[in-house]
């Protein structure tokens, strides 16, 4: 098992330098290395259309903002930070999960998109993809909280790939449940917490920790189907309007908050580790959790 974390630095700042008319072709080269991410999207993928969706940093604008911002990540050792961590986190994972093949998995740090006013408003400058196997992507602007949890965002991200790496637990989109979302995110929560403590918290979620009628909320959709629902219930109505998907009435990352105290609650009935129950069916963990 191999992780690893792509030099991007050093292709983003090229492609930020370069003329204009240059960057869309130097842009479309450094995300070949992730192409493999979309193996399971119909069709042809645009890996350029997805940067741009996925609140990649612009290639037509903000070059100085967006430099800057480079420089910031580099001066803090997010590359180097991010691979050690990776390291680390997967040693925890293959010992606490006997058996378990670990893939080799590659690693994108991408600087965010500073004039995309979701990302770097309510979703807080960082965003995550780590639930194919093999590939994590993590979309990134150094706000002082972001580099200061860059490694807590990294192993969350890890425990997402891991879960759901062969020999783990399926994600059918034909039949996955907004629990399995929200439990998800729970326990990859609960791992980043067990290396970096409360900076292991995804930032979105934190304001809704203690709200109980927001986790008594997300609990009445627990059971609901279609991928395309989720975000509601997951990011809450905010990001969920800004994807074009419904609101339910939820604040932001009220199913961060809500995935935190399902596992916790069954990590404390169970006294497994949040590393030990990397595979447990998220079935299992509410059941418990709300027994």
């Amino acid at each position: 098992m191999t992780i690893t974390v792509l030099d991007s630095y050093t292709a983003m700042k090229e492609i930020l330098r370069a003329p204009v008319g240059d960057r869309e072709g130097m842009l479309r080269s450094m995300l070949e290395s992730i192409a493999g991410m979309y193996r399971y999207f119909p069709g042809e993928v645009d890996l350029v259309a997805f940067h741009r969706q996925a609140a990649g940093f612009p290639i037509d604008r903000d070059e100085e903002r967006c430099l800057d911002a480079l420089e910031t990540m580099a001066a803090a050792g997010a590359w180097e930070r991010m691979q050690q961590a990776l390291d680390a986190a997967a040693a925890v994972l293959v010992d606490a999960t006997p058996g378990f093949s670990v893939p080799d998995i590659t690693v994108l740090l991408v600087l965010g998109d500073p004039g995309d006013a979701n990302f770097m408003g309510p979703s807080l400058g960082v965003t995550g993809f780590g639930g194919i196997s093999g590939y994590i992507t993590i979309p990134f602007w150094p706000y002082p909280e972001n580099l200061e949890r860059l490694e807590s965002t990294a192993v969350h991200e890890l425990n997402h790939n891991l879960r759901y790496s062969p020999g783990g637990v399926v994600w059918d989109p034909m039949t996955v449940t907004v629990g399995e979302h929200v439990v998800g995110e729970g326990l990859a929560d609960a791992f980043a917490r067990q290396l970096y403590g409360d900076l292991g918290y995804t930032r979105i979620g934190v304001p809704t920790l203690h709200d109980d009628a927001a986790f008594a909320k997300v609990v009445t959709g627990l059971g609901i189907t279609g991928m395309q629902n989720f975000s509601a219930w997951v990011h809450g109505d905010t990001i969920a309007e800004h994807l074009g998907v419904t609101p339910v009435g939820l604040p932001t990352g009220a199913g961060y908050s809500a995935g935190n105290r399902l596992v916790d609650a069954y990590l404390a009935a169970t006294g497994k580790t949040a590393a030990q129950a990397l595979h447990v069916d998220s079935a299992e963990i509410i059941a418990t959790a709300l027994g």
